[in-house]
């Protein structure tokens, strides 16, 4: 039988020398194997387990609920979250009422890369969304992710080197394989409408596409929030508010009065 991932999370009750060891003991005993282990919070510890059956791992789950210096928390087959908390030590903040919605501050870009690439990773069409004010580390994210996973970015849209509004690709750009960036502000403020043709073909394309600040993008477009699967929100410390009041509700303004949103 093939072995099998789990995800183990407990927090610690009464911390005493030589728990973890206990736990360890423990797991060697029912022969499962650690493959990762860290602090995931303050008093909690996350583990990646492999184990060959389910009864591992019901034997397992029984014999913790009769100790008393952990409490388990969770006992699962591990999600992306679970797998970057072990890897980084902490777990990505979530909205509690958005559940597509992660924020990061920028100290934490170097979880923010490795995010975003695990979402390139995985297979079939996704639509992110990352908001931020300006200067922030969205794109040098979003690319920074793109080399992790392997996957070869074009700018539709961008201001990181100079400022880019593209109206055609070329024919091996139309790959499903490629990562496709639009800045919305950009594209708001400077496209015409043989741009705008191309960015609706791309969004028909089964290939990932993040778009920078996502709700200027559905302000001047057919797409709402509802059509992304993921949103990112990047700050430069957490009581920051990202705004978009500088920004034209069109791209019918010019780009003197669209100056003060430095982008």
């Amino acid at each position: 039988m093939q072995k099998k991932e789990w995800y183990l999370e407990y927090e610690i009750q009464k911390n005493r020398p030589g728990l973890l060891g206990d736990i360890s003991s423990l797991l060697g005993m029912l022969k499962i194997n650690i493959i990762t282990i860290n602090g995931v919070d303050e008093g909690r510890r996350g583990m990646l387990l492999l184990a060959r059956n389910d009864e591992q791992i019901a034997r397992l789950e029984s014999i913790i609920s009769t100790m008393d210096t952990i409490q388990l928390t969770k006992l699962r087959e591990p999600k992306l979250r679970d797998r970057l908390a072990v890897r980084h030590g902490r777990y990505i903040q979530r909205d509690a009422d958005d559940k597509k919605t992660f924020r990061f501050i920028r100290d934490e870009l170097g979880l923010l890369v490795d995010f975003m690439a695990e979402l390139y990773k995985q297979e079939g069409h996704k639509l992110i969304g990352i908001r931020g004010m300006p200067r922030v580390g969205k794109t040098e994210s979003i690319v920074a992710a793109s080399v992790c996973a392997n996957k070869k970015w074009l700018f539709v849209s961008s201001t990181l080197l100079k400022q880019t509004i593209r109206d055609q690709l070329i024919k091996d750009e139309y790959n499903e394989n490629n990562l496709f960036i639009i800045d919305g502000v950009v594209s708001t403020r400077r496209a015409n409408e043989k741009h705008w043709q191309l960015v609706r073909e791309i969004m028909r394309m089964p290939a990932i596409k993040v778009i920078e600040h996502p709700d200027v993008f559905v302000e001047n477009t057919e797409y709402s929030m509802d059509d992304f699967d993921y949103i990112i929100e990047l700050r430069h410390h957490p009581e920051e508010e990202i705004t978009y009041e500088m920004v034209p509700k069109n791209n019918m303004f010019s780009s003197s009065e669209f100056g003060s949103f430095d982008f």
